[in-house]
């Protein structure tokens, strides 16, 4: 399994110039770099419209896992969470910052000792130094790629919606299948948007399944 950090994200560098459709060629030059592209992809929010459009242009994708990707959710929604990722704010401490850190949406069902660890791993100093989170907010003041056309992916896609999440509504993730010629919806109880968090060992129990006979 190889994690990636978007520019711009964690501990990648945070380049000056934006570029719509970067994190896509972020993907595209890490396989490269691997010699691969037979490869399946675990995506969550922002990453499965990255990990689609991929899929759409690449039919050697071996299948898509996407938690709680942004369909049918109210335009103002949307709004608030990047109005308020693009208000990243800074603290004194280290531990200052990893006390204020919340999950956006809110993730209500969270076990603190998992918010800790994940706050711990998200927070960066500034030069100026105080201390924020892992992520240059500037991205989210930029538009997107035009839409992937979804009939081109291939590969099996599994859909994981959290039941309260406001982000992939019931009908959003139900339209979304049918536009793909090989995809299903699972639902998580007692979960929201970020449905790895709220219940990490049902994502689990979705996703290894799915996953395993891919990776064969």
């Amino acid at each position: 399994m190889i994690a990636l950090d978007f520019r711009g994200h964690g501990v990648s560098e945070y380049p000056e110039e934006l570029v719509v459709g970067a994190f896509n060629d972020d993907v595209e030059m890490l396989l490269d770099h691997l010699g691969t592209s037979d490869v399946a992809f675990v995506g969550h929010s922002m990453g499965c419209h990255v990990a689609v459009d991929h899929a759409s242009r690449h039919s050697a994708t071996r299948g898509l896992a996407l938690i709680d990707i942004a369909r049918g959710s109210k335009p103002a929604t949307r709004r608030r969470s990047r109005l308020a990722l693009r208000m990243r704010g800074s603290y004194a401490t280290r531990e200052e910052a990893i006390e204020r850190y919340q999950f956006l949406p809110e993730a209500a069902h969270a076990k603190e000792a998992l918010r800790v660890s994940v706050a711990g791993h998200s927070i960066v100093e500034l030069e100026n130094g105080r201390f924020s989170y892992a992520f240059d907010p500037r991205w989210f003041t930029i538009g997107s790629k035009p839409p992937p056309e979804l009939g081109r992916v291939a590969c099996p896609v599994l859909i994981v919606r959290g039941a309260q999440s406001a982000i992939l509504t019931e009908e959003g993730a139900n339209t979304f299948a049918d536009e793909l010629p090989d995809a299903r919806v699972e639902v998580v109880e007692g979960a929201g948007h970020h449905v790895h968090i709220d219940q990490p060992e049902a994502t689990l129990a979705l996703l290894l399944p799915f996953l395993e006979p891919l990776t064969k």
